[in-house]
């Protein structure tokens, strides 16, 4: 396996945050805790100079309004793609299951929604409609009772697409806030905020470090890193199509994406540079995305194993496969977060309207996490129900296995019954 140096930042991807960003979330998130309202309005005039008269949703007559103004062509792209991502997300929906045992012993897991989910909607160059689907449907299949979102000032007439996805969901309690103190006024509430029990969404470095420091008191989606592609290519894939896909993720233009070619074959990574190279400048961000690809790299390696291998170390948020097998190569891969398989299976139709999920763990945390899913929004109870002979036939078992920890109360708890029976 390659183990030069130059590769090595690829498979030790980490995400830090400055100690001064994070003291800094953390007063301000102490203060919305503390001041309610009048934080979160203090915070709203001093960091996006918008003086709200009090917190109240957007009203739904304004949203309608702003839908109104996107195109029809939009729209009807926006439904579809709704529809695509409902079709796939219910099959993630989890049904109570039940063992039954002998002496009339039941037991199972019961699943119930989230009550109250957050969707944090990011302002100015990251407002993207499509992710406000992505994390809204799996809440509504999972039957959440109450989403609440949140958006800094002004978003909505700077980009009436969001407007419009929020109608078409049907999402009409916006309030219009956003950076950490709107983290922090859904993980604890305010006087017009309700607490909710999950936030999801995506958002700046302020929002990303103050959803890690309230996780605990509310779940959350991730702490998403910068967008990574890695694809895995022989001589039979087209040049141009590898090209664009790396340009697509590079794209994102934080200077940090990961967009990485490994390749069994010396043509096809001269071929794909010489694509990068011509493709970019038609970009309307080339200097930044030449960055991004600068920090990259096409790597050529001996065998599609040694590809594998070191994908599997990396498990990078996209991974695709250009190979003669994909089929073959997919049952070998086992960290990433969404595997496109075949020359027509271009991540961004993913992003958009093929109906799996682009919420997708990143900086390496494939190794050990998933795509956001309708199962994120659902909890589960464990469900057990003895009855009296079934208590009596396991006594003796419970009362050793108690003992030998030392928890002579335990043992009590079941012994009692035992007894009630013998007499």
């Amino acid at each position: 396996m390659k183990n030069d140096e130059k590769y090595m930042s690829f498979f030790q991807r980490e995400l830090s945050f400055d100690p001064a960003i994070e003291a800094s979330v953390k007063s301000i998130i102490d203060d919305v805790r503390a001041n309610g309202d009048k934080a979160v309005l203090d915070y709203t005039k001093r960091f996006d100079n918008v003086e709200l008269e009090s917190l109240s949703p957007i009203s739904p007559d304004e949203l309608r309004e702003l839908h109104a103004k996107v195109s029809t062509e939009f729209i009807e792209a926006l439904r579809k793609s709704i529809s695509n991502i409902r079709e796939f997300h219910q099959l993630q929906y989890k049904e109570d299951i039940w063992l039954e045992k002998d002496n009339d012993v039941r037991m199972g897991l019961r699943y119930t929604p989230l009550k109250t989910a957050g969707i944090y909607v990011p302002g100015g160059a990251g407002a993207y409609p499509s992710t406000i689907v992505m994390n809204t449907v799996p809440a509504q299949i999972a039957g959440v009772e109450r989403i609440i979102a949140v958006t800094p000032p002004g978003q909505f007439k700077s980009n009436p697409h969001v407007a419009a996805a929020f109608v078409e969901l049907g999402i009409d309690e916006v309030y219009t806030i956003g950076g950490a103190h709107a983290v922090a006024a859904l993980a604890y509430g305010t006087e017009s905020i309700p607490r909710v029990d999950k936030i999801v969404g995506p958002g700046n470095m302020y929002v990303a470090v103050a959803k890690k420091q309230v996780y605990g008191q509310v779940d959350i989606d991730m702490i998403a890193g910068p967008s990574e592609i890695v694809v895995i290519a022989d001589d039979t894939a087209d040049p141009s199509f590898v090209a664009a896909d790396l340009l697509s993720q590079a794209e994102h233009g934080s200077g940090m994406e990961l967009a990485v070619l490994l390749t069994t074959s010396a043509e096809l990574a001269a071929d794909v540079r010489a694509e990068l190279n011509t493709q970019v400048e038609a970009l309307r961000n080339a200097e930044n995305i030449k960055k991004v690809l600068d920090a990259n790299a096409i790597i050529i390696v001996d065998t599609l194993d040694e590809a594998v291998e070191m994908v599997n170390l990396i498990a990078p948020e996209h991974l695709e496969l250009m190979v003669r097998d994909n089929d073959g190569l997919l049952g070998r891969v086992k960290n990433a977060g969404a595997i496109f398989v075949g020359q027509y299976s271009p991540e961004p139709i993913s992003d958009y309207y093929g109906g799996t999920n682009h919420v997708l763990p990143t900086s390496g945390s494939a190794r050990y996490a998933s795509p956001l899913g309708v199962y994120d929004f659902q909890k589960c109870s464990n469900v057990v129900k003895y009855s009296e002979q079934a208590v009596y036939d396991c006594c003796d078992k419970v009362n050793i296995l108690a003992r030998s920890e030392g928890f002579e109360a335990h043992a009590r708890s079941v012994e009692i019954r035992c007894e009630k029976k013998r007499d």
